[in-house]
Parts: structure tokens; C-alpha cells; sequence
């Protein structure tokens, strides 16, 4: 059984890679949060009393379902709240931090030069948003996969499906990142 300690080491290992991929899912970051923080607390209250080496399929299964969860609920809200972009003002235009958005995340990037730097953040950004347009099984996979690094049996497991389902997904979502990639001109 997974000690306090594991329990909460093992939520901080996984804690940056489930936001990670939950923002690719959801695409919005503080929802992504949430669906992290709601999954943490499932696997805490729920299965905090498994063995250690249990906890990461059960974290991937919850997070999942926490996800499709959001989802549904998405769905609801908007066929129920279809009209209420029609009360938001016009001249709403958001918030910008330039600070933010400038900030230096590690003392690593300072190292690099600039046009190091900034063609890297480019490819990084490109790549993202092609994962962002998978379609949600395929980017489910490729994450699980490729992201998590988990094998076969596990992303199959965590995503409910056979494993020849896993290996159709995270080909088919290469291959597309492959081709959308060498578009943009783009030499992985």
C-alpha cells in the first residue's frame, strides 16, 4: 500500500505532463488545471491505499475520464448557453501580461542565443499546435505514448480500448504530424 509519502511524490512526478495534456485536450489552460487538480484528489480520496506501482495506470484512467467528463459538460453548457456570447461587450479585449510573456523560464535559455532561442520556441509551437489538431483519440494516444511514455498495454488500458487501437492511433497521428510538419517546412 502507497505510503503519504509515495503517494504524494508519486502527484508531484506526474503533476507538469497530466497539465501538459490536459491543456492539449481541453485547450484551455485553467480548465486543464482543474481537470488535473479534480483527477489528483479522485486518485487520493479513491485509490490512495493501492500499491505504489498501481498508481500511474489509475492516474491515466482518471485523468481520462475526468477529461471526457469536462467534455460532456462542455457540451451541456454550450446547448444551454448557446445566446450568452450575446451579452459580452463588444470591447472586451482580454488580458496581456507582456511581462509574462517575456520572462525568462530558467536560467538554461539565458545560456543559448537569441535566434537559438526563439527558432526552438517556433518549432515547439508548431509542434503543439499540430498535436492540438489531432483528432481527440489520436492526440489521447500520441500523449499517452509518446508523452507519458507509456507501452502498449498501458495506453490501452488507460484508454479504455485494444491495443491494436493504440498502435492505429499513435500511427496515424505521426503520420499526420509528419506530413503537417514537413509543410511547414519543418526537419525533425
Amino acid at each position: 500500500m502507497a505510503t503519504e509519502l509515495e503517494l504524494s511524490d508519486f502527484l508531484k512526478s506526474v503533476e507538469k505532463r497530466a497539465f501538459k495534456r490536459s491543456v492539449y485536450h481541453v485547450r484551455d489552460q485553467e480548465a486543464a488545471l482543474d481537470i488535473v487538480q479534480d483527477s489528483m484528489m479522485k486518485l487520493a480520496e479513491h485509490y490512495g491505499d493501492k500499491p505504489p506501482e498501481e498508481l500511474p495506470m489509475l492516474f491515466q484512467r482518471i485523468l481520462s475520464n475526468t477529461t471526457l467528463d469536462w467534455f460532456r459538460r462542455q457540451k451541456t453548457r454550450n446547448a444551454v448557453f448557446s445566446n450568452m456570447n450575446d451579452f459580452e461587450s463588444a470591447s472586451d479585449d482580454g488580458d496581456f501580461d507582456l511581462l509574462e510573456t517575456y520572462a525568462a523560464s530558467d536560467n538554461s535559455q539565458q545560456i543559448e542565443s537569441s535566434e537559438t532561442s526563439t527558432s526552438r520556441a517556433q518549432v515547439l509551437r508548431a509542434i503543439e499546435q499540430e498535436i492540438s489538431l489531432l483528432p481527440n483519440r489520436q492526440r489521447e494516444a500520441f500523449l499517452m505514448r509518446y508523452w507519458e511514455e507509456m507501452d502498449v498495454a498501458e495506453t490501452a488500458t488507460a484508454m479504455g480500448c485494444s491495443e491494436g487501437s493504440v498502435k492505429t492511433h499513435c500511427s496515424r497521428a505521426v503520420h499526420a504530424l509528419s506530413k503537417a510538419l514537413v509543410a511547414k517546412g519543418i526537419q525533425l
